[in-house]
């Protein structure tokens, strides 16, 4: 009977093979998800495992070809040249979304380039990859010793979140069809130790998760509308990510919406079984409650154990069938099972692949981040015409640095380059790495000295150990600007380098990021003048390691960021100085009373008055005058880049809607408004405010003044919590 069965099995394959070409899944012309229904219908068990394996083989008999994910942070990983461009963290110190989301989309048209090269011609020479890409990485900057700060955005949940839609509108374009690539967010959620990653316990009071660790990822889910979240390696209150329904599917599924599929870090199933030690369990059962968390996608052991799993009734077909029915949508989206010519994104030429276009870009975001920390005396910009003689000093002048997740770097521009090929003839230009770099700044007229990190410093994998400079790097710039007062400090790191000491003993200072293929001539723009600094710290840059509590401590109110810290900063959260100056006036408010439901519309007019054209960052900040909690001292609501020319000023406008005031309510489980006054900011930074007013909140007569929480609510140790009643005078958000 059983090779019967096996027959008839068998001819059945053999039937449907025959037809599988003119299946339904096969018709653009029919919806997707019918088309994704289809396929369904036509997979064994094995296949299905196999098509939620990320590494999966090719299922020939149904034309589904094998699909390898790729990385692009800040240039696509290939085996040959593509831009490099600024790291994330510079990238967000340009506070222009705009440029952002330019650098985007060219990111994923050299990742759809190369896709195209290798679809076109099998034997075309390079690595042959698909278009699920692993970025951004958004995961927010609570600690500034995190080995992974260059791949992330910044210390604060709304910068984090306008640079998260923007980067991934541009990676995923804008047909209404069509995916050009598919972006993946990095790591859901409260991932930013590298030290123990893997067995990580994260303890996050409720209103911490849901203000600071949460908001960036819902952005960039709701409004970016991100294909896939990956799940990171950690535990949020004793739960591990991979395994986390709340955080997967009640939240991110069901509250959020979220339509795409859930991804594990690479080996997030191991660390069930090797990692977690509370949660150590067989492969078949770390990969059921993977599964029925909400997690999608995975590595091999999914391959391997599902079969088994659904048999043995810990899987259900449900599950299983909608973690596909995800999987197979994006891949459907991004043209997997169309005709090659159909899809609008197969004309893009891999000629563009580090062309002469991209590499302006890549030029001007490295311009647009830098920051000029300091410069006293204005010795900044430096007149290369009345020079003679620059000395270039440290080790970094002359490196281009990359990190984990970008291309191989084609042609590079190292700072000692860029200045070299800015200055006339006549002006020497000497270089050391360090030994006579003393008795070389003397002689000179100016001297540069470049100091920072590395990824010997700061990495996947590697926490800094200090916030101060690696060796003897500060000794060093601190002895050249002895030598000669003339002395520049370009600091070129990922994470806040708190330096005091220095920053007393040098009149200017920049800060370089790690800036891409093009940063050696963008530094020496911004060195002679040729381009205006406006980039701002999108960190806080603390004093001293004092100011910074515990890394274990999840709670951000206990001290970290602009928004709890503690003291004074080195360099405020938002800071950065210019060639010229700007000035604010007439701050508007579109109401003195501020009903729930509605918006306050704040404008202030910026005028530039100094000599020379540059770009200012206009700052809305809010802060709740009086609380029932402790609130933080500012909070980011809005922010604007915009060029003037000496002379010209502009109207600079923001939306604020209500809900940016509320806070989440533990009692309530929800986020409430509170009715008093709120202060309403406007500045050059968090620490500059140019222009300040008080707007009234007053809850409507139509408020609810009690209002039912979600009967499935999650509490700050994991568990279900019932429904409860919101209090009076607070009005709620959904």
């Amino acid at each position: 009977m059983k090779f019967a069965a096996a027959l008839v099995f068998l001819r059945l394959c053999f039937l449907h093979d025959l037809f599988a070409a003119d299946a339904p899944y096969l018709d653009p012309g029919l919806p997707v998800e019918k088309r994704v229904a289809d396929l369904i219908s036509r997979l064994t068990p094995e296949e299905k495992a196999i098509l939620l394996n990320h590494r999966g083989p090719a299922i020939e008999r149904l034309h589904i070809r094998a699909d390898q994910w790729n990385q692009c942070l800040n240039g696509v990983k290939w085996d040959r040249p593509t831009t490099l461009f600024p790291t994330c963290i510079a990238m967000a110190a340009t506070w222009d979304v705009n440029l952002v989301h330019e650098t985007a989309k060219a990111l994923s048209d050299e990742a759809r380039a190369i896709y195209n090269g290798w679809h076109i011609d099998p034997n075309a020479p390079g690595e042959h990859k698909g278009l699920i890409y692993r970025a951004p990485v958004i995961n927010i900057e609570r600690n500034p010793y995190w080995g992974r700060n260059h791949e992330a955005w910044g210390e604060d949940p709304f910068l984090t979140g306008r640079m998260a839609v923007s980067y991934v509108r541009g990676l995923q374009g804008d047909d209404p069809r069509y995916l050009k690539i598919a972006a993946t967010l990095k790591h859901f959620a409260v991932n930013n130790v590298e030290t123990d990653r893997m067995a990580l316990n994260a303890v996050v009071p409720e209103r911490m998760l849901r203000e600071y660790w949460l908001p960036h990822f819902r952005d960039a889910v709701v409004e970016g509308k991100a294909a896939s979240v990956m799940a990171s390696y950690n535990a949020i209150n004793g739960t591990p990510n991979n395994i986390n329904r709340w955080l997967l599917t009640d939240l991110l599924k069901n509250e959020w919406g979220f339509q795409g599929f859930v991804v594990s870090d690479l080996g997030g199933v191991r660390t069930m079984v090797n990692g977690h030690e509370k949660n150590k369990m067989t492969y078949e059962d770390a990969v059921a409650q993977s599964l029925m968390a909400g997690c999608d996608f995975s590595d091999k052991e999914f391959q391997d154990n599902i079969p088994a799993a659904v048999r043995d009734g810990k899987l259900t077909e449900a599950r299983l069938d909608d973690a596909l029915r995800r999987v197979l949508l994006i891949r459907f989206r991004l043209g997997d099972f169309d005709p090659f010519a159909g899809v609008p994104y197969s004309t893009i030429s891999p000629s563009i692949i580090d062309g002469a276009e991209h590499r302006a870009l890549a030029l001007k975001v490295a311009e647009e981040s830098i920051v000029l920390l300091q410069n006293r005396n204005n010795l900044l910009p430096l007149d290369k015409t009345g020079i003679k003689r620059i000395a270039v000093i440290g080790a970094l002048a002359d490196r281009v640095i990359t990190n984990n997740y970008n291309g191989k770097p084609g042609k590079t521009v190292s700072a000692l380059r860029g200045i070299k090929e800015s200055v006339p003839p006549g002006v020497e230009v000497s270089y050391s790495d360090g030994r006579e770099a003393p008795e070389l700044a003397r002689a000179s007229d100016a001297a540069i000295v470049f100091v920072g990190t590395d990824a010997s410093v700061e990495q996947e994998g590697k926490d800094r150990k200090s916030l101060g400079l690696p060796g003897v790097q500060e000794e060093l710039a601190r002895a050249v600007a002895a030598a000669n007062p003339r002395t520049v400090v370009v600091e070129m790191s990922a994470g806040p380098l708190a330096a005091p000491r220095l920053a007393r003993n040098v009149p200017a200072m920049l800060q370089c990021w790690w800036p891409g293929e093009e940063g050696g001539r963008a530094i020496a723009n911004v060195l002679f003048g040729a381009v205006n600094p406006a980039g701002r710290l999108p960190h806080t840059v603390y004093a001293s390691q004092a100011q910074v509590p515990s890394v274990k401590e999840y709670d951000v109110s206990k001290g970290f960021t602009y928004m709890y810290m503690k003291g004074e900063p080195l360099f405020p959260f938002g800071h950065g100085l210019s060639y010229t100056r700007f000035e604010y006036s007439g701050l508007k408010l579109s109401a003195r009373k501020f009903e729930t439901g509605g918006s306050l519309d704040v404008s202030v007019d910026i005028a530039n008055v100094g000599k020379l054209a540059g770009d200012e960052v206009a700052q809305l900040y809010v802060h709740q005058m009086k609380s029932r909690v402790k609130r933080p001292a500012k909070e980011l609501r809005g922010f604007q880049r915009i060029h003037l020319k000496p002379g010209e000023s502009k109207s600079v406008a923001f939306t604020l809607p209500a809900e940016k005031l509320s806070y989440w309510d533990e009692k309530t489980h929800g986020f409430v408004l509170e009715p008093g006054a709120v202060e309403i900011l406007v500045g050059a930074s968090s620490a500059d405010i140019r222009a300040k007013d008080n707007i009234e909140v007053a809850l409507s007569a139509l408020s609810t003044a009690s209002h039912a929480a979600s009967s499935e609510q999650w509490g700050p140790g994991g568990e279900a919590i019932g429904s409860e009643v919101r209090s009076r005078g607070v009005e709620s958000f959904h």
